[in-house]
C-alpha cells in the first residue's frame, strides 16, 4: 500500500471515530436544548423543540470537512458543463439529508437525514479509496516496467575511468560499465566480463540469463554477478526499455465497445436518473393534494434521496475500466504487453489466429537435419565448411556449426550471388543450389525433401547433399495444439516455398497455410478471412508483417526480436519468443472479460431493484448507501481478480 492511501485510510478512520462519537452523543443531546427558549418564545414559535439543533451543527461541520473533495470535483466538472456524473449525485443526495433533518426537526423535533448525510459521503469515500487501491495494486505488474529506466549510467571515459552520466547523454558505440546490482541502462553488445542477468520484468522468464562477450543484452535487464563493460548499439530513447515504457503509457488509450458502452450509458443514465428523482419527490405529493390527503413532503423528499444514492453509476463507471487494467497488468506479469483494452476483448475473442513463419513459429536458427549420403557425412561437411569458412550466412554458420572442427583457410573462395561458392584448392569444391550446379554443368539427383538443400560437389563430381531447417519453437506446438482443442481455426502465411511452408504447417497440424507470400498477399489474406466475419489475431515479427498486425482485430509482434515498425504497429507485444505466454494472455483476457460483464449485471440488477425499493419506500437511505457504495466495493474486488495469473509454460 502507497504512503498517500496509508494517509487517506487514516483519515478516513479518523473521520468515521467522530462520525461514530457524534452518533452515539447525539442519543443523549436529544434533550439537552428541550426545554423552551427563554422569554417564552417557544410559545410564539411554531417550533416543537430545539434538540435536534446541536446534533445538526456538529453532523454539519464533519460534513464540511468530509465532502471536501467531493465538492472540489462538483465545482471542476461545473466549470466543463459536464457535472451530472456521480460527485453531483452524492452531493445533491447528502445535502438533500440535511435538509431533510432540518425539516423533521423543526416539524417533530425527531430529525431524520443528519446522520445518513454524513455517511453517504464517508461511505463514498470509502468506495474512492478502494479504487484507488484497486488500480494501484493493478499497476504494480505495468508501473514495474516503468522502474525498469535507470536514472544514470557509467560512461566510459579511459582506461579503468567511469564518469556517472545522464543515460540521455551516452550516443551509440559508447562503453559503459553496469556493476553487479545495477540494471542496464541501455541496449548494447557485452565487450568485456560475463555475467547472470535478471530479465523477468522484460521476458517473464524467471531463471537469470547467463550472457558473456558478444551477447547482446536490453535495457531494463537486472546486473546480478559480476561487472561488465557493455558497447552501446541504441540511443537512451531507443533501447528496450524505453518502449516498453511508451507502451505501457499508450496501454490506456485504446477504448472496447463495452468500455465505451459504459461511458455513453453513464452520461445518458444520470440526467434520467435526477429526473426520476425529482418526479418522485413532486409527483406523489401533487397528486395527494389534488385527491385532499397529506402532501408528506418529508416522506417523499427522503424517498428520492435515497433513490439518488443507490442509483449513482459509479460501480459500472469504475469497475469496467478498471477491469481491463487489471487485465492488463495480469498480461504484462505473463510476458505480454497489451497496449489497449480493445486489444484485451479483441484477444478474448479471436477465433482464428494467422501465423507468420520464420521467427514466429520457428526459432530462425538454421539447423541440419539430414546428410546424405551418411556414410559420406564427414567428408561432405568438411569440404562445405571449408566452403562456407569465411562466411556468416545463417546456412554457413549452421553448417560450421555441425562440423565444430577447424577448417584450414587454404582454399581461394568465389562467390556467386544467389547460388554459392567455388573453393579452389587442393580440390576444386562447389557449395550451393541448384543453380551453382547447373553453371559447371555438374550432374546432381532432384531432391523433393523439405528444407533448404545444399549441394556439395568435388573436382566436377556430385558428392552429396545437406538438407537445413529453420527449428520449430517447442512453444508452437504446444500454442497450436490448444488453439486446436478450443476449436480456433489456424492459418500460416509465408513468404518461403511450398514444401517448407507445407512441413511447418503439417508438422504443426495448422489448419490452413499459404506460401510465397509478399506482404500486399498476406493482408488480403487477413482481409478475406475478416470479411468471413471471423476475429482474426495476427501473430509476426518482420516488417513485412507489419500490414497484416496493422490489418488484424488483433495484431501481436515480439518485442525482443520484432522489427521496430512491427512492435509500434502491434496491439499486444510479446516480450519472449514462447508463444505460450500469449496463451497464458487469451485466458487473462478472457476472464477480464466474464469479470466485466458480471460486474455490469450484477451492479445494474442490484441497483435497479433497491432503486424500486426505495421509491416505494420499503428500503432506507442506510439500504442505499450499501446499493451505492456496497456494489461498487464488490464489483472493485472482482475486477482485482483479473490481475492475478497463470505462468505460461516454457
Amino acid at each position: 500500500m502507497e504512503e498517500e492511501q496509508k494517509s487517506e485510510l487514516k483519515k478516513i478512520a479518523f473521520f468515521f471515530t467522530l462520525f461514530a462519537v457524534i452518533t452515539a452523543a447525539d442519543v443523549l443531546l436529544k434533550t439537552a436544548f428541550n426545554s423552551a427558549f427563554p422569554f417564552g418564545l417557544s410559545s410564539l414559535l411554531p417550533i416543537k423543540d430545539f434538540g435536534w439543533i446541536l446534533p445538526f451543527v456538529l453532523y454539519f461541520a464533519l460534513y464540511i470537512f468530509v465532502s471536501k473533495e467531493v465538492y472540489e470535483k462538483v465545482l471542476e466538472s461545473i466549470k466543463e458543463k459536464n457535472f451530472l456524473d456521480e460527485n453531483f449525485l452524492m452531493a445533491v443526495a447528502s445535502l438533500g439529508a440535511f435538509l431533510l433533518g432540518i425539516l423533521t426537526g423543526i416539524t417533530t423535533g425527531d430529525p431524520t437525514g443528519f446522520a445518513e448525510g454524513v455517511a453517504v459521503i464517508l461511505f463514498f469515500n470509502i468506495g474512492e479509496w478502494f479504487e484507488d487501491y484497486a488500480v494501484a495494486r493493478s499497476e504494480k505488474s505495468v508501473s514495474a516496467l516503468i522502474k525498469l529506466r535507470p536514472e544514470t549510467a557509467n560512461l566510459k571515459t579511459g582506461e579503468n575511468e567511469y564518469k556517472v552520466v545522464s543515460p540521455e547523454s551516452v550516443k551509440v558505440g559508447d562503453i559503459i560499465l553496469v556493476k553487479a546490482g545495477e540494471k542496464v541502462p541501455i541496449d548494447g553488445i557485452i565487450v568485456k566480463g560475463k555475467t547472470s542477468l535478471d530479465v523477468k520484468s522484460l521476458t517473464g522468464e524467471s531463471l537469470p540469463k547467463e550472457v558473456s562477450t558478444s551477447d547482446t543484452v536490453l535495457s531494463g535487464s537486472i546486473n546480478l554477478t559480476s561487472a561488465v563493460e557493455i558497447k552501446t548499439l541504441e540511443t537512451f530513447e531507443n533501447s528496450a526499455a524505453s518502449k516498453i515504457i511508451t507502451l505501457v503509457k499508450d496501454a490506456s488509450l485504446g477504448k472496447t465497445k463495452t468500455e465505451s458502452f459504459i461511458k455513453k450509458f453513464a452520461v445518458v443514465y444520470t440526467p434520467i436518473v435526477v429526473t426520476l428523482a425529482l418526479l418522485l419527490f413532486f409527483v406523489p405529493p401533487v397528486v395527494s393534494l389534488i385527491l385532499g390527503e397529506s402532501a408528506n413532503l418529508g416522506t417523499w423528499l427522503y424517498r428520492s434521496l435515497s433513490f439518488l444514492v443507490v442509483s449513482c453509476p459509479c460501480a459500472l463507471v469504475v469497475s469496467v475500466p478498471l477491469s481491463f487494467f487489471a487485465g492488463i497488468g495480469g498480461a504484462s506479469k505473463c510476458g505480454v504487453l497489451i497496449k489497449s483494452s480493445a486489444a484485451v476483448e479483441g484477444l478474448s475473442k479471436a477465433n482464428r489466429f494467422i501465423f507468420d513463419k520464420t521467427g514466429t513459429l520457428t526459432k530462425g536458427n538454421f539447423k541440419i537435419s539430414k546428410v546424405f549420403p551418411e556414410e559420406k557425412r564427414e567428408e561432405i561437411l568438411y569440404f562445405a565448411a571449408a566452403a562456407e569458412v569465411k562466411s556468416n550466412h545463417p546456412i554457413a554458420l549452421s553448417i560450421k556449426n555441425e562440423y565444430k572442427k577447424a577448417v584450414k583457410e587454404d582454399y581461394f573462395l568465389t562467390e556467386f550471388s544467389g547460388e554459392g561458392i567455388l573453393a579452389e584448392g587442393k580440390d576444386t569444391v562447389l557449395c550451393g543450389n541448384e543453380k551453382l550446379l547447373k553453371r559447371f554443368k555438374v550432374d546432381y539427383p532432384k531432391i523433393t525433401e523439405i528444407g533448404t538443400a545444399v549441394y556439395v560437389a568435388k573436382n566436377g563430381e556430385f558428392l552429396g547433399y545437406i538438407i537445413i531447417l529453420d527449428e520449430i519453437k517447442k512453444s508452437a506446438y504446444d500454442f497450436i495444439e490448444n488453439l486446436n482443442k478450443e476449436g480456433v481455426k489456424t492459418s500460416l502465411l509465408s513468404g518461403d516455398n511450398k514444401a517448407v511452408t507445407e512441413g511447418v504447417a503439417n508438422t504443426l497440424k495448422i489448419d490452413e497455410y499459404r506460401y510465397s507470400l509478399l506482404p500486399g498477399d498476406k493482408e488480403k489474406e487477413v482481409n478475406f478471412y475478416q470479411e468471413k466475419g471471423e476475429t482474426v489475431c495476427f501473430i509476426g515479427d518482420g516488417i513485412n508483417d507489419a500490414p497484416s498486425i496493422a490489418k488484424a482485430n488483433v495484431g501481436i509482434s515480439f518485442g525482443k526480436t520484432g522489427s521496430d515498425v512491427a512492435v509500434e504497429t502491434s496491439d499486444a507485444v510479446l516480450m519472449t519468443g514462447n508463444l505460450n505466454a500469449i496463451k497464458s494472455a487469451r485466458e487473462i483476457c478472457k476472464k477480464t472479460m466474464r469479470i466485466v460483464y458480471e460486474n455490469v449485471i450484477f451492479a445494474i440488477s442490484l441497483k435497479i431493484i433497491i432503486m424500486v425499493l426505495s421509491g416505494l419506500g420499503i428500503t432506507g437511505m442506510w439500504f442505499s448507501v450499501f446499493g451505492d457504495v456496497g456494489v461498487l466495493i464488490l464489483a472493485i474486488l472482482n475486477a482485482m481478480r483479473a490481475n492475478r495469473y497463470k505462468k505460461p509454460k516454457k
